[in-house]
């Protein structure tokens, strides 16, 4: 045989090899920027290294609306990825999103992949499940908000770390005097201040139990223990006690540089504590209002579960379910928890975090998984599961900020938020029916 047939049976039988044994590819639809982006890619490119049949290819999508939005289009053109990455407030929206969504578990079970709802923690599996307890989602980078405090700067003004909101305005005052900028400051204000707040003192958002019983709810957070809780901290801004920073995570820099000395927001911002900060930092829980409560209920949830799009063939659901498998994997919830700070997923994470010594080496980094595990759940302490919560959000923004300029009191602040917000609930109960 000349050598132009060797090398023209070889391109053959190689075109023959790729067709027959290409990769299955999995597209993941994802909201994480920056280092997170990064080690988003590196989980992707570990999975595709422990095998040859499938192949995960990460896309970043914009901020988690942009996501979410990208995606809804992406359905209805019929382009849509297997996997999308949504915030936890989307997810009514997905669930009344009929026939766009296969849920988790039942991919699992149907691509004969192995699935044990009860290894997961339970205050981060709940907010995803059905009624009758069927994963609807694989949770992924869920976080709760907790207190962060510049030890440096408490120890220079001769403060403690304040478990109550009382000892919050103490701690502020002090730090002010000792020549700090500003106390306090907080961000992602509607989860941290209105959803948490209200979880933590174990007050009801909204009736059929925050939303999970039913579409036809009514928002109930203006209720003059929150309307109070506003009030104060408003009234904090006089000299500089408070300060409001701006939505979503705009006010990291106002602690990062040693502007303000404490500031409530996500476990996950730990990475950018690490990198960022420039003193010695910790994180206690959330402070505790005790004109509203005696002891703590339990924190809710923030961050974003993965959800299963319809409309792909078998083999696809396949690797996307060895996919989740590895992803919900200790080794892997582990690593992405102790670099990032979101909460691991399962028992078998966190266990193994603590056998690492990570909590040792790195005391409070446990702080969010004791939040969410101080008490079973209850009705108003589950989460919430409201239709259109995303632009309720941007609502209670907008009255918030009303209330931090001076424009409203916190009572008719929320009033109109209530009232808005329950229109958008309205008009999503007409569009999911």
């Amino acid at each position: 045989m000349s050598v132009k047939s060797i090398l023209c049976s070889t391109a053959i039988l190689a075109s023959f090899a790729t067709t027959t044994f290409a990769e299955t590819e999995v597209q993941w639809w994802h909201a994480m920027g920056g280092t997170n982006g990064e080690r988003v890619n590196k989980i992707a490119e570990d999975f595709n290294a422990t095998q040859d049949e499938y192949k995960v290819v990460p896309v970043y999508k914009g901020n988690y609306t942009e996501t979410m939005t990208a995606a809804i289009a992406a359905f209805r053109a019929k382009e849509h990825p297997q996997i999308v990455q949504v915030f936890e407030v989307g997810t009514a929206t997905m669930m009344a999103a009929k026939g766009a969504i296969v849920p988790v578990e039942q991919m699992m079970k149907d691509a004969g992949e192995p699935f044990d709802g009860d290894a997961f923690l339970p205050a981060v599996v709940s907010y995803y499940q059905t009624p009758e307890g069927e994963l609807l989602s694989m949770p992924f980078n869920s976080s709760t908000p907790v207190l962060w405090y510049n030890k440096d700067a408490l120890d220079a003004a001769g403060a403690k770390v304040p478990e109550t909101w009382g000892e919050v305005k103490e701690t502020a005052q002090k730090l002010v005097d000792n020549g700090m900028d500003c106390g306090v400051s907080f961000g992602w204000q509607s989860w941290v201040m209105i959803e948490n707040f209200s979880a933590w003192h174990n007050l009801e958002l909204g009736t059929k139990e925050n939303g999970f019983s039913g579409f036809d709810t009514e928002f109930t957070f203006n209720n003059e223990k929150v309307a109070a809780r506003l009030d104060d901290i408003a009234s904090m801004s006089e000299g500089n006690l408070f300060k409001y920073g701006g939505r979503r995570g705009d006010s990291l820099p106002m602690f990062t540089n040693g502007e303000c000395g404490m500031w409530l927001n996500s476990s996950a911002y730990y990475g950018s504590m690490v990198s960022q900060a420039k003193f010695n930092f910790g994180q206690t829980m959330l402070p505790l209002d005790t004109s509203v409560a005696d002891a703590p209920q339990n924190s809710i949830i923030g961050g974003a579960t993965l959800w299963v799009l319809g409309g792909h063939d078998a083999e696809e659901y396949k690797g996307t379910a060895k996919f989740m498998t590895y992803l919900s994997s200790p080794e892997v919830q582990a690593w992405w928890h102790q670099e990032t700070g979101y909460v691991p997923i399962t028992t078998a994470a966190y266990e193994l975090s603590k056998e690492q010594g990570f909590y040792d080496s790195n005391p409070g980094t446990d702080t969010a998984i004791k939040q969410l595990s101080l008490n079973t759940p209850t009705a108003n302490s589950r989460g919430l599961r409201f239709g259109n919560f995303v632009q309720v959000r941007d609502v209670i923004n907008e009255e918030m900020e009303a209330v931090w300029s001076g424009e409203k009191n916190a009572t008719d602040a929320l009033n109109a938020a209530v009232e808005r917000g329950n229109a958008l609930l309205r008009k999503f109960e007409r569009s999911a029916n």
